[in-house]
């Protein structure tokens, strides 16, 4: 995205081009943070970086971001998309096929690295930074895990599942299917190859949906 950054003491002439929406840039800065934080770690990472990176002055971002927690925190709400493809319409196909799209189970190397690299990024810096951990909660787990038991709530409502606590459903979802894409050994050591962890992924939702007497 091209964003132009006009100063803000100079008049607009015209001619010029259109100044980008405050909605524009706050996209686009959000997105240049997510590959700061990642590149230098949270501790290195300043918002002079990300609004140099960004093409922006630093007045234009803290306009928009009060401080680099509200930075982060934006970054996280941008990444909750990543984990899980939520709110999203009903659909006429099962609900393991429905779960494995919601958890992307198959998402493109380029985008999983992303989603991998910016967990790993979290808790590999959490012990010198606690408030990043709940930044990840509130932001990006708990949000994330609303929106799954509304899914389910939904997805009850109309007969395809039997579960009586969504809630708890929800939780036990996120645990098997983010625990297996970021398992304690590491991803290397416990899937050789993306094959075996998308298979033992299937087969977790296999399992939760034959629980539920899925449709």
């Amino acid at each position: 995205m091209d964003i132009i950054d006009e100063p803000a003491d100079e008049p607009r002439k015209r001619g010029r081009p259109k100044v980008s929406s405050d909605e524009d840039k706050r996209a686009h800065i959000v997105e240049v943070a997510g590959r700061v934080f990642v590149k230098y770690g949270y501790a290195g990472s300043t918002t002079a970086i990300v609004a140099s990176e960004a093409g922006v002055s630093k007045q234009t971002l803290y306009k928009l971001f009060q401080s680099k927690e509200e930075l982060f925190a934006a970054v996280v709400g941008a990444h909750r998309r990543l984990m899980l493809d939520l709110p999203r319409p009903a659909e006429d196909i099962s609900i393991a096929a429905s779960l494995e799209r919601i958890f992307m189970i198959d998402m493109d190397e380029d985008k999983d690295a992303d989603r991998t690299g910016f967990l790993q990024l979290v808790f590999r810096e959490a012990a010198q930074f606690p408030e990043l951990v709940d930044i990840l909660q509130r932001e990006g787990m708990l949000a994330s895990r609303q929106h799954l038991a509304d899914w389910l709530s939904e997805r009850r409502s109309e007969g395809k599942l039997k579960l009586d606590d969504t809630a708890s459903g929800a939780r036990m979802l996120m645990d098997m299917i983010l625990g297996g894409m970021g398992p304690p050994e590491g991803r290397a050591q416990a899937w050789p190859d993306r094959a075996q962890l998308f298979a033992h992924l299937r087969r977790c939702i296999a399992i939760f949906a034959a629980g539920v007497g899925a449709a």
